[in-house]
């Protein structure tokens, strides 16, 4: 335990998350300008830097997965998977989505059909309720994923194949050497980019709660409110994780897997079910039809390019800060799965579920809207907290789909911050698979606090600020995650096939 307490990167990066709490609790004022200071000259400058690295790393990971290196297993080759497949998928959803995915699930489309995302593009019109379908299926689709594949295949590759931890320092040993400060300062840099990533979710997650309590209860939108969400999470999450991965995450991972295809199922019967279908259908296509254009799209003729920072740029930055602690808890996960099966699993299964979930919530508050004459998207351009429940005023049993969608939002949150404590405790513990428990106590007090700090100094803007800014070096340690990963994979013997091996016996 002292050794642990005494690890040159728990003590460095808790003492800087611990300073940016204190900082913001003494003057949030200050410390959200600053933060919108910061988010103003990230966008700005380093959106192509994103939009770039994001779209090569898809490239990437699709070659990979084609080539003859996909048969390779995160493992011994006789291995099998550790997890079914469908408490794998659970979990991947519950750590990769969160409650970021129910938040969104209805505020995107609707924001983008309030707000188009091209100057020429009439709002809350039939074209641009396709196109913000559309757009909300890329920024949810294979992009997203392929960040947390690759931290999470290295990571896995290096955990169950050749037998190290799971440190970041460690998958980049083949490109920075061995030498303990520079391991030490990566492994903090992953540590507080993804501290700022889970805070960012944790304080979406919380602000959707409080509205629901308000739709639902009359619960005031305020910030007492939303400290208080905060600090009964903490209570709950801190619980859960100290029943362990085989029993709390696991369990938890299965009930939000459970509950959101209960609401799916609901909403998509009771709803505009043929609207849903055609438009999960339509989207696709537009998807397809637009990847490379959209993972690409700028505006720098066109001057302003607000809408693509606050969008597609922040969503980037915002997966990116993810990824130490998705990829982290997805390679945990996935021992015993062949690189190809990895792959493939990540950055289709999951982007699938998500387009499937925004067509059909989404998609309810589109066809409301342009055929029932309701006004979901003003609402939601007032607060976008209350999307998902505005929704529900016009589908039957209104407050049970609240009641559940709150449920389901606190397990999402509580599943994401109890595998976050996991995998934060484990990164500073030298990449102990059974970190101690009061490291994860740490950690997850730590969290809530930034979380609560971030709240209360801009609410969503000093969110998005937080994840957006630590994101940026860490692109570049995930780019040179691509490289050592050529280096390392370059030396494996590729797994011949059972009838190869035969002839070569026989040969012999």
């Amino acid at each position: 335990m002292k050794k642990q307490l005494s690890n040159p990167v728990f003590l460095i990066s808790s003492t800087v998350v611990l300073i940016l709490v204190i900082i913001g609790a003494i003057n949030p004022e200050g410390f959200g300008a600053v933060a919108s200071t910061l988010f103003n000259f990230t966008t700005i400058n380093f959106g192509w830097f994103y939009l770039l690295s994001v779209f090569g790393f898809v490239l990437f990971l699709i070659g990979l997965a084609f080539s003859k290196y996909g048969k390779i297993k995160l493992g011994p080759q006789d291995s099998k998977p550790e997890y079914p497949f469908f408490t794998w998928i659970g979990m991947l959803f519950s750590a990769g989505f969160g409650a970021g995915l129910v938040f969104w699930g209805v505020a995107e489309p609707m924001s983008h059909f309030f707000e188009t995302p091209f100057t020429g593009l009439e709002a809350q019109t039939e074209e641009a309720a396709r196109v913000a379908m559309g757009y909300a299926f890329f920024h949810w689709g294979v992009n997203q994923w392929s960040v947390f594949a690759i931290v999470g295949l290295l990571i896995a590759f290096l955990q169950f194949r050749k037998n190290k931890d799971g440190l970041i320092s460690t998958a980049l040993e083949p490109v920075i050497g061995k030498k303990k400060p520079v391991k030490n300062a990566i492994d903090s840099l992953a540590v507080i980019a993804t501290v700022m990533g889970i805070a960012t979710s944790l304080g979406l997650g919380i602000l959707q709660m409080n509205g629901g309590l308000n739709a639902v209860f009359d619960v005031p939108n305020a910030k007492w409110v939303q400290l208080l969400i905060t600090a009964a999470l903490l209570g709950l999450y801190l619980l859960s994780s100290s029943t362990g991965l085989n029993k709390g995450i696991k369990w938890l991972s299965n009930i939000n897997l459970g509950l959101c295809l209960v609401l799916l199922v609901f909403v998509f019967i009771a709803g505009p079910t043929v609207f849903v279908l055609n438009s999960f259908t339509l989207g696709i296509g537009d998807y397809i039809a637009n990847f490379v254009h959209y993972s690409l799209r700028l505006t720098p003729y066109q001057g302003d390019g607000s809408w693509l920072r606050e969008w597609t740029i922040f969503y980037w930055a915002w997966v990116i800060a993810w990824s130490p602690f998705v990829g982290a808890f997805v390679a945990r996960v996935s021992r015993g799965r062949s690189i190809r099966e990895f792959i493939f699993g990540v950055l289709i299964v999951p982007p699938v579920i998500a387009c499937f979930w925004i067509a059909t919530f989404g998609g309810a508050a589109l066809n409301s809207d342009l055929n029932n004459g309701t006004n979901i998207a003003q609402a939601v351009s007032e607060n976008v907290t209350v999307a998902l429940f505005e929704t529900y005023q016009y589908l039957p049993m209104t407050s049970i789909l609240s009641i559940l969608s709150i449920l389901l939002i606190a397990t999402f949150l509580i599943t994401s911050a109890d595998s976050a404590t996991y995998i934060l405790a484990s990164m500073t513990s030298n990449g102990d698979l059974q970190p101690a428990l009061l490291i994860k106590m740490v950690w997850g007090v730590l969290m809530a606090a930034i979380a609560a700090v971030l709240l209360i100094a801009g609410g969503l803007n000093a969110l998005q600020t937080a994840s957006l800014v630590s994101a940026l070096p860490f692109t570049v340690v995930i780019i040179l995650f691509v490289y050592a990963f050529i280096k390392m994979i370059r030396q494996e013997e590729i797994p011949q096939r059972k009838q190869e091996k035969v002839q070569n016996r026989k040969s012999s």
